[in-house]
């Protein structure tokens, strides 16, 4: 009796054997129904598939046992597995274009609304004080934000030398106005204009505007080119061929088990790992780089919502121009003084067009700023707080995005196994457990990659263009993170458009910032060499500090033109106040 139960044991465990590992014979009967289902399910015809499993002499990819597949099958499915490759890889990559495409549109979306408003409140701000006499002189405003705007856009414009010829512009007419009894030629006021720097007829708001405004300018402008950058970066780091090597290894990982007859059995954690990181190798190569890119983006965006504010920014314009103007006004008798000892002796103004306090608008009320409660309202719908705070939560996760995307593919299950189910998922040859070890991440280390033969000699020479586009926008983001535009670098002292004074606390610059304005830290100087600046149209003739309205020249002894000015200027002092647009 013993000795019958120890021939059924044997029996049992030889047909258990057989079951799991069937002779060619016994496999080349078996079903192909379950390979032909889903082969049709992904909508080719079955006509060439095999009912019952045939010999594979003709397979090329697959191994070459019993199979469920004809060479036209096996064809096919190559392809396919390259398209669901192309697939998980614009799947996975998607929220980075979403982000990308999304945040530039809302940025740039705000950012020119923050202009428009700025430009509309400064109108409505100076009409409101001298109507039509503001309204002849729109054009020097016009123009500055006319240059903001191009600017802003991409355009090739200084900032410093925008706010010069702003400023030079303004100068020039109240001037002008604030010294009625004198008539200027234009090479006078050109001198004027030209020396303005020197004599400071606005105190040190100028300087005070230009840095704020070219700071956060700058700063807006890049981060919005950063985005529309990094969205256009990855549609084309994503847009792969996959060469022969890559569609043999996607093949044999997900294809193959349906040529075996099995399917439904997704390939091994760390044969899906092999493939998609010799698939994926140069992609692997961006990391470095990308990761400063994304690093360059976050600290840019809290700049923005810090000591580079746009909103803070725009709004402080037509404040700060008020402010400048009044300088000038209250300044105005030693202003002229040193300005008519400089240029020359003016000529007196014909009699008809001196005007009386009632042609003058002298009724009009004097220049004032905006409190608190009537600064107008932001750009609708959102604030800048917001959206850097949206941003910067996306861009966190981005960071190591191109080594991780092999691990993010296979970790989803249409793609690969659990790495649980480790001993009962296709290895490549058949259901078991996967051996080889898996490679490290980037080119070189795809040497020993046993699944996808890769060739590390040869740099792609794509991934090198991407890698260096990702250096350029990154040096543009740091610079515009220390306030200068690296387009526009002064030669003299390392500063930017608009973006010197690197070591200037940032509190003093923002009207009801005070004591809370974000901490910041000075950055490391690092001055970058640039092309000279474009010169002014206005400068053609040099300097015009010695010579007077074209009427000879000004001895060095020239006596002060104030004795009878100073009791004009103080008893007209609010007359002429109305007549700055004039």
């Amino acid at each position: 009796m013993r000795r019958m139960d120890t021939r059924v044991l044997v029996w049992l465990c030889a047909v258990a054997a057989l079951s799991e590992n069937r002779s060619p014979a016994a496999t080349a009967g078996r079903s192909c129904a379950d390979s032909r289902q889903v082969y049709s399910e992904k909508g080719y015809s079955t006509s060439t598939a095999p009912v019952t499993q045939i010999s594979g002499e003709h397979l090329r990819l697959c191994p070459q046992d019993y199979t469920c597949c004809s060479t036209q099958m096996e064809e096919t499915l190559s392809l396919q597995s390259e398209r669901d490759f192309l697939k998980a890889i614009e799947d996975n990559s998607q929220f980075l274009l979403t982000t990308f495409t999304q945040r530039h549109r809302r940025f740039d979306e705000f950012f020119r609304e923050l202009i428009d408003l700025s430009e509309k409140s400064m109108n409505q701000m100076f009409t409101k004080t001298y109507g039509r006499l503001f309204t002849q002189n729109t054009h020097i405003f016009q123009e500055l934000f006319l240059e903001l705007r191009r600017y802003y856009s991409g355009g090739s414009v200084s900032l410093t030398e925008v706010f010069s010829d702003f400023w030079s512009g303004v100068v020039e007419r109240v001037f002008s106005l604030v010294n009625p009894q004198y008539q200027f030629g234009d090479d006078y006021l050109e001198c004027v204009s030209k020396h303005a720097e020197q004599l400071q007829p606005f105190g040190d708001v100028p300087r005070k505007l230009r840095v704020q405004v070219s700071r956060a300018f700058i700063a807006a402008r890049t981060l919005s080119q950063g985005l529309a950058f990094g969205r256009d970066f990855v549609n084309t780091a994503t847009k792969l061929t996959a060469d022969s090597e890559c569609v043999r290894g996607l093949m044999r990982q997900w294809y193959c088990p349906l040529c075996r007859g099995l399917p439904f059995l997704r390939p091994c954690h760390s044969l899906c790992l092999n493939v998609m990181k010799g698939c994926l190798a140069n992609q692997a190569e961006l990391e470095a780089e990308w990761n400063n890119f994304i690093d360059a983006l976050y600290l840019v965006s809290e700049k923005l919502e810090g000591p580079f504010n746009f909103e803070l920014a725009a709004d402080s314009i037509s404040v700060k121009v008020s402010e400048a103007i009044m300088h000038m006004q209250e300044n105005s008798v030693s202003i002229s003084s040193k300005v008519f000892q400089g240029c020359g002796n003016p000529r007196p103004a014909p009699a008809r067009n001196k005007r009386s306090p009632n042609e003058s608008g002298g009724n009009r009320k004097p220049f004032r700023t905006y409190t608190p409660e009537e600064k107008p309202t932001t750009a609708a719908g959102t604030n800048l707080d917001r959206l850097v705070t949206e941003l910067k939560e996306r861009l966190r996760p981005m960071r190591g995005f191109w080594v991780s995307l092999p691990h993010t593919i296979c970790n989803d299950e249409r793609m690969a196994a659990d790495v649980t189910n480790e001993d009962r998922c296709w290895n490549g040859q058949t259901r078991g457990r996967y051996l080889p070890d898996v490679t490290g991440d980037g080119l070189t280390s795809q040497i020993n990659n046993p699944e996808v033969e890769v060739d590390i000699s040869r740099p792609d020479v794509k991934t090198k263009q991407l890698i260096m586009d990702l250096r350029v926008m990154t040096n543009k983001l740091k610079h515009a993170e220390r306030g200068q535009d690296m387009n526009f670098i002064d030669s003299e002292d390392g500063s930017g458009s608009g973006g010197g004074d690197q070591g200037e606390r940032y509190s003093d610059d923002w009207p009801g910032y005070g004591p809370y304005s974000p901490p910041y830290s000075k950055p490391p100087h690092n001055p970058v060499s640039n092309a000279a600046k474009p010169p002014r149209g206005r400068e053609k003739n040099g300097s015009k500090w010695s010579k007077n309205n074209g009427h000879g020249r000004v001895r060095s002894s020239a006596k002060l033109h104030t004795s009878g000015l100073l009791p004009l200027l103080s008893s007209q002092f609010v007359i002429y106040v109305a007549l700055l647009w004039r």
